[in-house]
């Protein structure tokens, strides 16, 4: 792997910001250089001359989605600019060109690059179509074998893709290096894309685009039809197609567009890429998409609230939104595994199965004809896909789900060109692109004529292929303990949501008297879309409204002192904790020896949106990693600390990376950051290994000194102040006052020093007042029905 110690982003413009960002997000001081404001005054001071790259950076951390992990990130970003600081660029390993789409202002600022990199230097265009061989024709030898592309897709922090396109002199040690960088280091997928207009992603996703325009304005299907159709009825995301366009911007996409329709002599590409007129009209009235405010969609406030309009691209003006119903789109949601989904929307006989074949056959046989043009493997095409355009399956994938030679017959039927490829692929008695077998999963490749095995990183763990290799050694309806190997174990949630439940506590309970005979330590980790988002809110609220006290008593109870057991267990416990991590899902990370969270982690004590307050410990466990910060806790005034632990709780903050959990106390100093959440299991095991390596002891139980009845006070004038200024409801001060009373150690004196048993039962206390209320339970209820949370 390349070594970069220090980088810099050579514009600082959206993504060039962005970029700079995530290099800080991985601990990479970085550079951030732009040109120098036109027309400024000779007698301009340095801060006027770097006002377009700190306009970036500010930009960046403002961002939202915010585009650095922690504000303390940003200072690692250095501002500067192209006439009074090129020279900085001796300093680093790895120089990215992100400026204007401009093949003549790129080779002119390489140029300047040259004179001051040093040998050895990395250099990389974030171009998204700009040839790379073009780029660096009139380099020298030198510079171009330390040459590449380095696309990022928009927000870099979060787009998994990163598609690097090596130039024809480019070290072959230079693009492996590239490779394990990207994936170790900054958390990306990578595909190696070829030198073509727009590579992989935006080549295969702007002619989809352009192709499904062209069969609405054809068939005569709304714009709200489209979006119905060609989102996640096809795999694809939220936004589908128009509401895409919106996001990207019109005219940018018509940028990417022509960039291909310029550089191609392929007749068929040339027609593949003509611009619809109905896209140009839109771009002359400006109506771009969400930079406008106005695209496909709008919005207009009205006295019913803020209302979304629709274009109707026959009349040019905006009507409200219909969203149509077709019986094959509401057949498909009781259809389970999206490839079955997808076989009976293709063959529906409603306008969505129509649009949904036509646009799915025209994408396949696109993208069948740029094997070997822009990539030379049918998994860089699909991990583009999926990674670049948030697609659950690639094209290649999808071809498999729905039947290779069914479709081509039907293809063939109505008229259709296949491409040789694929005919010869389909002669040679070969049914599917990917096959599986006990040695792991190949893929055809249409180079050797022959499947080849597909190289796995060593850091990835499938829990779903140890489930078939039969490693799971226990299991209940909601939960299974999977062997790692090595003397690992991982608990993984099954229950819908990952919803905490009797089930996992039952398995908990089972792990912590009899994990030790088979195994040394146990990761708590799952790969669904969450990690945990609480408790099953459900269960509480059925059973508040049949006003069984006791067994919610009961339950509460289980749950804390399941999490109390998991933490002075026998054996070390590493909890993997990713995407929302919420209530529950951080009491019971919380409870384990260490986190091992990935970057992308949202973390938070939330409980109080739905009407109630941590009930598992969270209280506690917060408390005590906010007192082990400070040095002789015994002598100091602990008042602050437990304001700030009120203020998070109460506020429910949520973090916004797992960098911000450790910020707001969620996690430790010594808990670990996965920035590519593929590598989270593994990362875990080696955690628990390392704490076994160094030979386990559970930890001495927690002595917690308390504000008391002086702190409460302190607290609820705090409360008081926000009920009286209007930013709370007087209801949020009722549970805030229950937080303050938890946090305070209840009527005790000022000091007094309790122990973790004594907290979970005020906690405890607290929630069973709580969950009998009227108003409690509407917030519940709420969130159940409208998924968000009620201020009543």
């Amino acid at each position: 792997m390349v070594k970069i110690h220090k980088a810099a982003v050579l514009g600082a413009g959206i993504m060039g910001s962005g970029i700079a960002a995530h290099l800080a997000n991985v601990g990479i001081p970085v550079y951030l250089l732009d040109i120098v404001p036109r027309d400024l005054p000779e007698e301009a001071g340095q801060e006027a001359r770097n006002s377009l790259a700190q306009k970036g950076l500010e930009a960046a951390i403002k961002a939202k989605p915010a585009a650095f992990y922690s504000q303390k990130d940003a200072r690692l970003v250095k501002v500067g600019n192209f006439e009074d600081h090129l020279h900085w660029l001796s300093e680093v390993d790895w120089i990215i060109e992100v400026v204007v789409e401009r093949l003549d202002i790129k080779k002119d600022l390489l140029q300047k690059v040259a004179a001051h990199r040093k040998p050895g230097t990395i250099v990389s265009s974030n171009t998204s179509g700009i040839s790379i061989n073009k780029m660096v024709e009139d380099m020298p030898e030198e510079f171009k074998q330390h040459f590449l592309g380095t696309h990022f897709f928009n927000p870099p922090r979060y787009m998994k893709l990163l598609e690097i396109i090596p130039c024809r002199e480019t070290l072959p040690e230079i693009v492996e290096g590239m490779v394990e960088f990207g994936e170790k280091v900054l958390g990306k997928g990578v595909v190696l894309a070829k030198d073509t207009p727009n590579f992989i992603a935006n080549r295969i996703g702007t002619y989809g685009m352009l192709e499904t325009t062209r069969i609405m304005l054809e068939e005569g299907y709304t714009i709200e039809e489209i979006d119905v159709v060609t989102g996640p009825a096809m795999g694809r995301p939220k936004s589908a197609s128009f509401r895409t366009l919106d996001l990207v911007g019109l005219d940018t996409f018509l940028h990417v567009a022509n960039n291909v329709l310029e550089n191609v002599d392929d007749p068929y590409e040339k027609e593949a890429f003509q611009i619809p007129e109905l896209l140009k009209t839109m771009v002359d009235k400006g109506l771009l998409g969400n930079k406008t405010k106005k695209g496909f969609y709008t919005k207009q406030t009205t006295e019913q609230g803020k209302q979304i309009l629709a274009l109707n691209y026959q009349t040019m003006e905006y009507e409200p939104l219909v969203k149509p119903k077709f019986a094959s789109i509401e057949a498909g949601k009781n259809i389970p595994g999206l490839a079955n989904r997808l076989k009976n929307l293709i063959n529906a006989k409603d306008r969505a199965g129509a649009l949904a074949w036509k646009t799915l056959k025209k994408a396949l046989l696109y993208t069948a004809r740029q094997l070997g043009v822009i990539a030379d493997d049918i998994p860089s095409i699909d991990n583009a896909m999926k990674w670049g355009f948030n697609w659950s399956m690639g094209p290649f994938e999808v071809w498999d789900a729905i039947g290779v030679a069914a479709t081509v017959t039907r293809m063939k039927e109505e008229g259709e060109e296949i491409p040789a490829v694929v005919e010869e692929f389909l002669a040679k008695g070969n049914q599917s692109f990917y096959v599986k077998n006990e040695e792991g999963l190949f893929y055809y490749d249409f180079v050797s004529k022959e499947y080849k095995l597909l190289k796995q990183p060593s850091e990835l763990i499938v829990l779903k292929d140890l489930k078939k290799q039969n490693k799971v050694v226990h299991s209940n309806p909601g939960a299974q303990l999977i062997d790692l190997g090595d003397g690992v174990a991982c608990l993984e949630f099954t229950s819908p949501n990952n919803a905490l439940g009797v089930d996992i506590i039952h398995m908990l309970n089972w792990c912590t008297q009899n994990l030790t005979k088979q195994f040394d330590g146990m990761v708590i980790g799952n790969q669904g879309k969450n990690f945990c988002v609480g408790a099953n809110l459900m269960l509480i609220l059925m059973e508040a409204e049949d006003e069984n006290w006791d067994e919610i008593d009961l339950m509460i109870k289980e749950f804390q002192y399941s999490f109390y057991r998991l933490k002075y267990a026998p054996f070390p416990v590493v909890a993997a904790p990713f995407g929302m991590t919420l209530g529950g899902g951080y009491e019971i990370s919380a409870a384990a020896d260490k986190i091992q969270a990935a970057a992308e982690t949202y973390m938070g004590l939330v409980e109080l949106g739905v009407g109630l307050v941590p009930g598992a410990g969270g209280h506690k466990e917060l408390l005590i990693r906010h007192m082990e910060k400070v040095s002789n806790v015994d002598k100091v005034d602990i008042q602050p600390i437990v304001n700030k632990v009120f203020e998070t709780i109460a506020m429910a903050k949520v973090s916004t990376s797992a960098k911000e959990a450790k910020d707001l106390g969620y996690m430790r100093a010594s808990d670990g950051i996965s920035v590519n959440g593929d590598f989270l299991l593994h990362d875990a095991k080696n955690a628990v290994l390392e704490i076994v390596r160094q030979g386990y002891r559970p930890p001495a139980p927690a002595l917690i000194p308390v504000v008391g009845e002086s702190g409460y006070a302190v607290m609820e004038l705090g409360i008081y102040t926000l009920l009286k200024g209007g930013y709370i409801s007087e209801y949020d001060a009722h549970l805030a006052k229950k937080v303050a009373y938890i946090l305070a150690g209840g009527k005790v004196h000022p000091g007094t020093v309790v122990t973790e048993e004594y907290l979970l039962d005020v906690e405890r206390e607290a929630f069973l007042s709580l969950v009998g209320e009227p108003k409690s339970q509407e917030r519940m209820r709420h969130m159940l029905l409208k998924g968000k949370p009620l201020r009543n």
